[in-house]
């Protein structure tokens, strides 16, 4: 069996773009394209698209057909170099979905994040003893290694929130109140939980908000949703949508303007921060009341 591909890191993605944008530039069709380098069309397209890798022989004939000139041939090489390192996340490829995997490469890149969630806390702020109440609970099959391995992957994607180089992205989490009222695992692990969630309302880089069940139904009430933004002109917004099995991404401009709205209004519905930190102090005596 073949080694399962890891996700493309964001620059793949970028320059899979940048490559589509420089043969239309050109005038040549995909077809074409692939004619003159007698290869399959689907190979130019895939490579476009980041389905597949970028090929350094392959994508150099191709910019040389484009008519580039040979600076930029160089330039654009040596990011093909670069983009050809994977991510830190491939060493848990043996866990890791390729379609989650887009998810974190896209987080790892993006510089705001902003994510609704209706049952969970999100991934980004779970603890460990979290993290494994809710795999036991959504994949019940799993091995005791393979669970240690997820929670070791999603504890290594927090360190996003740390990191100092480059600065953490601006992260904007609202939770519906059934995220606390019904727990996941025992009482000391929401406890933890909700402590560390109240260590995170301190980070200036962070936005932590409960929508009450008074706030009624919204429109965000149907399903949990992230939107990445990024610093790179090529590369739109992307919202992305997720179930226990599978996740859609898209960066249609009325698809990401309907969910950048939808989260507006759950958060003018929601507790202000300072309203979040007392409910989830509430929840915290509650829970050792």
């Amino acid at each position: 069996m073949s080694e399962p591909r890891s996700a493309p890191t964001v620059l793949a993605i970028v320059l899979g773009r940048r490559l589509a944008a420089l043969r239309e530039a050109a005038g040549f069709t995909a077809a074409q394209a692939a004619k003159r380098l007698r290869i399959a069309q689907t190979t130019v397209t895939r490579m476009e698209k980041c389905e597949t890798s970028l090929k350094y022989a392959t994508v150099k004939t191709l910019l040389e057909v484009y008519e580039v000139n040979e600076d930029e041939i160089e330039e654009f090489l040596s990011l093909v170099d670069q983009a050809s390192t994977p991510g830190w996340w491939q060493t848990f490829r043996d866990v890791l979905p390729t379609w989650f995997g887009v998810h974190v490469s896209l987080e790892d890149a993006a510089t705001e994040i902003d994510n609704y969630e209706p049952a969970v806390v999100p991934g980004l702020f779970q603890t460990p003893g979290y993290v494994r109440a809710v795999l036991e609970r959504a994949m019940p099959r799993m091995t005791p290694d393979v669970l240690e391995r997820r929670v070791r992957l999603r504890t290594a994607r927090q360190e996003l929130l740390t990191r100092s180089n480059p600065t953490p992205p601006q992260i904007w989490a609202v939770m519906d109140e059934t995220v606390f009222r019904r727990p996941a695992g025992t009482s000391e692990v929401m406890a933890s939980q909700i402590e560390h969630l109240l260590e995170l309302t301190q980070c200036p880089h962070v936005t932590l908000q409960v929508c009450p069940f008074s706030a009624g139904l919204h429109s965000g009430a149907f399903g949990p949703f992230t939107i990445f933004r990024f610093d790179i002109p090529e590369l739109p917004d992307v919202v992305c949508t997720d179930s226990l099995s599978r996740a859609s991404y898209g960066e249609d401009k009325e698809e990401t303007a309907l969910a950048r709205s939808a989260l507006e209004e759950i958060g003018g519905r929601a507790l202000s921060k300072e309203d979040t930190k007392s409910f989830l102090w509430g929840i915290r005596k509650e829970l050792y009341s």
